[in-house]
């Protein structure tokens, strides 16, 4: 108890003085805002890209990083990288790009809109990209490829080994647990739900999963094959015999330059630059520069397309930058359609998908809104299940090639976990109820087989309303929908040739779609949701702060199962998710508590 007393004492006090530096940094940005000249980039800079911070479609306009009060991992927008990258090819200041990446936390669809807009910088400039790290992770070598040089520490070392993929299941251990998974479930493919039923891969998800990262493993070697001057053959070598085991190897078989210490990728920097021996590199970071203002002649346009950010797990009622909420996606997409100054929309979607109740509450916005003017779809890293719910009646669908998504299908997953707290824990249940199914879903009991059928019915009433949906908005037939559908998952590649999407491109290319089919010459870009004002956010977070930080202390390094076990606990019971499920990972650890805490 006193434990406890001084862990919420700690986060005031902490919260309390988080909260003073927050007023002395408004104070800060009033005093700045009032200045009349803003800081101008110096001459003869170089652009330094790091990628090791998260990579999200939005990042919050508010420019305080609470995450640094908590020792967390901050993270970057990747609208602005890309605006940043595009922002420096018209920057007279910005002479080349600095590519200090070792480990890359983005996956690859994101990856593949920033190398395409590094690509434009360098066809479309005559400035230069060079890359040094002492580690090149897989990811790494893929984006630094497009650089003009690669430079490695001489003692570093370059992964290029292939992807795999590594499920678990829990079979056994809820057997042991004497705990029953009850899955209804509709789609061979839709293995979300295959770790709670089987100890091993069935050979329908074994299919699905071989042909998505294949098609993976393909663009990440047309991307370094490209960038390197190195045939297929010649990358799938290097990989299948694991041939650069050290930085010497990663230079014998060109997926680098040169061996350099940091001293000497600094000389290379400054014969770059054109500047004398031991003179200073100006160099600016990113996240400096994505707020920094180019003059750039430009006509102003009353004309707006709307882009609506959809990132995370959707949701009923709210959500935020993280997370998709019916209520606040359904409010940003009426807004869009009901302002006459906004001609087009495209809606973001990077969601591995959720509630179906919420998914069809957008999907009803969606219908609305391309009535009255033209909706285009961008997919991220996945737009799967709920996610491609979501966007399948868009006027227009743009997939990166390595974007997941499809997975067509409906699962619901119930734990009986009647023996378990009989057997281990010594509880019992009774129960008293006026009516047969008052009852129905009760995670003390297994289900009957009337209970069972009535849940199946659900979960194929909510299939076939997803099934229609995709063929009404894709222009096939249910059959067809359904012979690709079953859960399957897809690579946006593959997607395109099934038709479940148009055009392979990136949040840019949907964009330049959008203004093509509003017959837009000139306009402007305007993000939804609307964000909070800096004001309530600072509550907000504050308030989201105490509470996590009081509840981090208790749990310790058991805190990312309890996040993962309340998500589950949370879930509506019907849901439309991807078949790969990041919480799936850490159900064996925390089954017991899953339990303690429902009763």
């Amino acid at each position: 108890m006193l434990r406890f007393l001084k862990s919420v004492l700690k986060s005031v006090l902490v919260t309390l003085i988080s909260f003073l530096i927050i007023v002395l940094i408004f104070i800060g940005i009033g005093v700045s805002s009032s200045m009349e000249e803003v800081e101008k980039i110096k001459e003869n800079t170089l652009l330094e890209i790091s990628l090791s911070e998260k990579i999200i479609d939005r990042t919050s306009e508010f420019d305080f990083d609470f995450s640094s009060l908590n020792n967390e991992s901050s993270s970057l927008g990747l609208d602005d990288v890309l605006k940043s990258i595009d922002k420096a090819k018209h920057d007279d200041n910005i002479k080349g790009i600095y590519l200090n990446i070792d480990m890359v936390n983005a996956s690859m669809a994101t990856l593949e809109e920033i190398r395409d807009k590094l690509q434009e910088f360098k066809d479309s400039t005559d400035k230069f990209i060079l890359s040094y790290s002492e580690i090149y992770s897989q990811k790494a070598i893929y984006i630094s490829s497009v650089s003009d040089k690669i430079y490695i520490h001489p003692e570093g070392f370059l992964e290029f080994k292939g992807i795999s993929y590594e499920g678990m299941f829990f079979k056994e251990a809820l057997e042991k647990l004497e705990v029953e998974p009850q899955i209804i479930r509709h789609g061979k493919f839709k293995s979300a739900v295959e770790p709670f039923m089987l100890d091993k891969m069935s050979d329908s998800n074994r299919e699905q999963v071989q042909r998505f990262i294949s098609s993976i493993w393909e663009d990440v070697k047309l991307g370094v094959s490209e960038g390197r001057n190195l045939s297929n053959e010649e990358l799938n070598n290097i990989a299948e015999n694991f041939l650069v085991q050290s930085a010497e190897d990663a230079v014998d078989y060109k997926l680098a330059d040169a061996l350099q210490y940091q001293d000497q990728v600094d000389d290379s920097l400054r014969k770059k630059l054109n500047l004398e021996s031991d003179a200073k590199i100006e160099r600016i970071l990113l996240k400096e520069y994505a707020s920094v203002q180019v003059s750039k002649k430009k006509k102003f346009s009353k004309d707006k397309i709307a882009v609506i950010f959809a990132q995370g797990a959707i949701n009923s009622g709210e959500g935020d930058n993280e997370n998709i909420g019916s209520e606040t996606t359904s409010k940003a997409i009426r807004k869009a359609r009901k302002d006459k100054k906004i001609k087009a929309i495209v809606l973001r979607v990077n969601s591995p998908g959720g509630s179906a109740l919420a998914s069809e509450t957008i999907l009803r916005e969606m219908e609305l809104a391309k009535e009255v003017k033209p909706v285009v779809v961008s997919m991220g890293d996945v737009a799967a299940s709920g996610g491609y719910y979501i966007a399948c009646k868009a006027d227009t669908i743009v997939a990166n090639p390595t974007t997941i998504t499809g997975s067509i299908g409906v699962f619901g997953v119930l734990m009986n976990l009647e023996k378990m707290m009989k057997n281990k824990l010594g509880i019992t249940t009774e129960r008293v109820k006026t009516n047969q199914f008052a009852d129905l879903a009760s995670p003390t009991r297994a289900l009957n087989e009337s209970e069972r059928a009535i849940i199946q019915n659900q979960v194929e009433m909510i299939y076939d309303k997803f099934i229609t949906h995709v063929a009404e908005g894709r222009n096939m037939t249910k059959e067809e929908v359904d012979s690709i559908g079953q859960g399957r998952v897809w690579t946006g590649k593959d997607a395109v040739n099934l038709g479940l999407v148009d055009v392979l491109g990136g949040m840019e290319d949907a964009i330049s779609i959008a203004a093509d089919m509003a017959k837009l010459e000139s306009y402007r870009i305007t993000k939804l949701p609307i964000e909070k004002n800096p004001f309530e956010k600072i509550i907000e977070d504050l308030g989201g702060q105490v509470r996590s930080s009081i509840i981090k202390n208790e749990l310790g390094k058991t805190y990312p199962y309890y996040q993962k076990i309340n998500e589950l606990i949370n879930m509506e019971k019907i849901q439309m998710r991807m078949p790969f499920s990041s919480a799936v990972q850490f159900v064996f650890m925390s089954l017991t508590q899953f339990a303690v805490r429902y009763i």
